[in-house]
């Protein structure tokens, strides 16, 4: 099993993608990439923590790679919005990948080198992977719990 962060604004639009795609044994949505433990949603609304709401994959390696959940992130939202997705405006929803090992920071990178190459100005940030805090309970499996689908996502083949 290996691990992947991926903030592409409201953490319920990514886990819905994500949830979808072969080979990921789970999702969790939290916080990543901010100066306070374990913050509440309230706090990261209001900007002052730092964090970006994400979502914790883990996947199968046999079954799926880091690049094919890259490319699926990057086509599932907007990756040239700075700090927003639709109406959610603010540092907590910006675009991210907060990487585990070098690997993964390539393989990134990479993506973004091509989609830039296709004229897109890429506003995904590249960061090292720090402490991930689990949401409030009542933002896990948000849509499937509540029968509806991501507002603020949507697939856009870019590869």
């Amino acid at each position: 099993m290996e691990r992947a962060i991926f903030a592409s604004g409201c953490f319920w639009g990514t886990e819905y993608y994500f949830q979808k795609a072969q080979g990921v044994i789970s999702t969790t949505v939290g916080y990543v990439g901010g100066r306070v433990s374990n913050p509440s949603y309230r706090e990261v609304c209001s900007g002052t923590t730092g964090h970006a709401e994400a979502t914790e994959v883990f996947y199968d390696p046999e079954k799926t790679d880091f690049e094919t959940l890259a490319r699926l992130f990057f086509e599932t939202h907007d990756p040239t919005h700075l700090n927003r997705q639709g109406p959610d405006i603010g540092t907590q929803y910006r675009s991210g990948v907060f990487y585990f090992n070098e690997e993964q920071k390539e393989i990134t990178e990479k993506l973004i080198s091509l989609l830039e190459g296709k004229g897109m100005k890429i506003a995904t940030e590249v960061t090292k992977a720090t402490e991930f805090y689990t949401a409030e309970n009542y933002h896990q499996d948000y849509y499937k719990n509540n029968g509806s689908s991501p507002y603020c996502h949507f697939f856009t083949k870019r590869f």
